[in-house]
């Protein structure tokens, strides 16, 4: 094992960052199956890309709040194991690329020295919580949504219930009824609201996007906020169980709602509720911490450019509700910056605002707490950086995950059609500067990390096959996507696909369209009211494929002919468990669990010890080709194969046995005895594959 050492003074996170180094040792000597490697990998934000032999790696940052300090340590960390650049993801992270997988421990420890971490930044967890940018600042907002989006975040972090689940859980939090947290499309997703003078939120349940996108449920239309962690922990641990594991496909909170339907899983999260052992979980907001504005005398300054000025004010400057303050937008390109300005912005914000900055969902940055007065300052000191650029958050402002880049799912470039269309409408339709009813989005496949299947425009990256059998580069339109507010969305019609050199010009027939007979209608309006035919017939000449130029099997953003190359996605950190380390597996949830009880965490110690008797159980059921798709069915195969037929004699079923986790409330006693069963159980199982071994030997 490496001698690898962090010297953190958080004992936690120290013990975790040397487990990954030693378990990156193991891996490179054939001691961990590759999968399985990828999983644990995963689940501490560490993804491989499109390129061979290097990581990306991201960077978990709650509710996309980063401190003038951190962003500091996120570029110094970048600057010595990456290549400078940071990259904002549409999930409020920051990503960094081609780093070397011997050193992501040493880049993990040197985050956590100002306490940013990369654990369950990607794989089968509860990913980075989102919220709103403007929580704690929005003049609509009931209250500050930012205490509750920190404490969900810290309670799940690392706990055991969400380590390896079926695939991603995501979370979000909206400050208000606008619902710029994007409720309708989450597994859960939190609206602020008070009732009756009390703080709660209404919640939304089971919505993704995806190739097979999913509105959301209601939950509750009203949930106290002492009940969200409880609840919360309620869904995750039926997700836990009953979601499915084999086909990555149906994998994500939104199937499993459908196939078993809302009442029946919220009765399942019901009967949870003992196992849970609490059914409040009151959240010390009066704990959090403020942000404290900047008292500092105001810079003379002789602005070169008024009226850039002026129409940067309209479009990047926000209101809060603090008065004498507001928030400034910076809008980011692609979500792309370097070092050398995220140390000058960091400087600036800590010199002259609050200390710190909101990652935004459109890739972009808003900096709270300006004093009115600094403006001019800000607008100056922003444009040295390039940093100035009018229309944050508006239609000219158009959203693109990384795509053929970097990511191994990528199927078409959505960076350079991004750029691209960016062009288009700053010199062709220039009015668009100002209108934040336009919203474009780009995916460079199918899952929809760029959220194309939300957007008023979308894009999404595909290829298209000539009669000829040549394969160029595509884009699937999609149309009539949009947030309705308080929980209500559309997601957009797949309307046509064209080759990708031809996505400029489906945009200006679109945009030239909605110009001429809109009649003053808001753009979802408008389509709404035409209709996905319409648009259908205004674009389809576009999908022909049988007149392309040599220019249409060149993609955006490169000069070299199209190949279409997917290699294997890590999105949902697929796990192919081999037995012997589902037993090894088994054996660390025991030592986990024993260290819980040491601890006084029952609920972890007792749910460890399931989570060791599941992976025993499916460990003696892969050994006998028994195919599982989830725990619940892992727990009954295990009764019908082994138990029913005596093969094995617990002295009960393994139901009974295992589904005590169900009916007693965690205490040392129960913890106690549940490690014991678990340990029981291992054994056994252990010894009947060693005998089942032996006898065919």
């Amino acid at each position: 094992m490496q001698s690898f050492r962090t010297e953190l003074e958080n004992p936690i996170v120290e013990k975790d960052i040397i487990d990954l180094a030693n378990k990156i040792e193991l891996f490179k000597n054939d001691k961990i199956d590759e999968e399985k490697f990828r999983s644990l990998r995963l689940a501490r934000g560490v993804y491989g890309q499109r390129q061979q032999g290097v990581q990306m790696v991201r960077i978990k940052l709650p509710y996309g709040k980063v401190t003038s300090q951190q962003l500091h340590r996120i570029a110094n960390v970048s600057d010595e194991y990456s290549r400078g650049r940071l990259h904002i993801t549409t999930r409020q992270d920051i990503q960094i690329h081609y780093v070397d997988l011997d050193r992501t421990p040493q880049l993990w420890a040197e985050l956590e020295r100002d306490d940013v971490t990369l654990r369950e930044a990607c794989g089968n967890t509860v990913r980075n919580v989102t919220a709103s940018e403007t929580a704690g600042i929005d003049i609509n907002e009931p209250f500050d949504v930012s205490p509750y989006a920190d404490a969900v975040f810290k309670f799940f972090l690392r706990n055991p219930i969400c380590q390896e689940m079926g695939r991603k859980f995501k979370v979000s939090f909206s400050a208000s009824d606008e619902d710029t947290g994007l409720s309708y499309m989450h597994d859960l997703g939190f609206i602020a609201k008070i009732k009756n003078g009390e703080r709660g939120f209404k919640v939304m349940l089971g919505g993704g996007l995806g190739s097979q996108p999913r509105h959301a449920d209601v939950l509750y239309e009203f949930l106290p906020t002492d009940k969200i962690v409880p609840v919360m922990e309620g869904v995750l641990r039926i997700f836990d169980r009953h979601g499915e594991r084999k086909s990555r496909a149906k994998a994500r909170m939104k199937f499993l709602i459908s196939d078993i339907g809302l009442e029946a899983f919220q009765a399942l999260v019901d009967s949870e509720q003992k196992a849970i052992g609490y059914d409040s979980f009151p959240i010390a907001i009066e704990k959090y911490p403020i942000s404290i504005p900047k008292n500092v005398e105001i810079p003379t300054v002789t602005l070169k450019n008024k009226e850039a000025f002026e129409q940067w004010k309209s479009t990047n400057v926000i209101p809060q509700k603090q008065e004498s303050y507001v928030a400034i937008g910076i809008k980011v390109l692609l979500g792309d910056f370097y070092t050398d300005k995220a140390r000058l912005l960091a400087d600036l914000v800590e010199n002259y605002a609050a200390g710190e900055l909101r990652l935004t969902l459109r890739q972009n940055i808003l900096v709270p707490f300006v004093k009115e007065e600094l403006l001019p300052f800000f607008y100056q000191e922003l444009d040295k950086l390039g940093f100035a650029e009018a229309g944050y958050n508006k239609a000219v402002d158009i959203t693109a995950c990384p795509g053929t880049d970097t990511c191994n799912l990528g199927i078409a470039s959505s960076t350079g059609i991004a750029e691209e269309l960016e062009r288009v409408i700053k010199n062709e339709y220039p009015h668009y500067l100002n209108d934040k009813d336009l919203v474009i989005k780009i995916s460079g496949c199918m899952n929809a990390c760029g959220q194309h299947n939300m957007a008023n425009i979308g894009f999404q990256g595909m290829s298209v096959r000539t009669p000829d059998k040549l394969v160029a580069p595509a884009l699937q339109v999609l149309l009539g996507g949009g947030n309705r507010g308080n929980g209500n969305g559309i997601f957009a019609d797949k309307v046509v696909k064209v080759p990708s050199r031809r996505g400029p010009e489906a945009l200006r027939r679109i945009l030239n369209d909605f110009e001429a007979n809109a009649e003053g209608k808001l753009f979802l309006e408008y389509y709404l009211e035409q209709g996905e035919k319409y648009f259908y017939n205004l674009l389809t000449d576009l999908s022909d494929v049988t007149n392309l130029t040599q220019e249409d099997f060149i993609d955006w953003g490169t000069n070299e002919e199209y190949v279409k190359a997917i290699g294997i996605g890590e999105c949902a950190g697929v796990v192919i468990d081999l037995i012997a380390t589902l037993f090894l597996e088994s054996e660390e949830k025991i030592d986990n669990a024993k260290e819980a009880l040491t601890n006084k965490v029952y609920s972890n110690a007792i749910y460890f010890a399931y989570s060791s008797m599941v992976s025993s159980a499916k460990a003696l059921l892969l050994s006998e080709n028994i195919s599982t798709n989830t725990q619940a069915n892992i727990i009954s195969q295990f009764d019908a194969e082994f138990v029913a037929s005596e093969k094995i004699n617990l002295g009960t079923t393994f139901s009974e046995l295992i589904y005590r986790i169900n009916t007693n409330a965690p205490s040392e006693e129960f913890s106690k005895v549940y490690i014991n069963s678990a340990e029981q159980f291992l054994k056994t199982v252990r010894a009947f594959r060693f005998q089942e071994q032996s006898a065919k030997n």
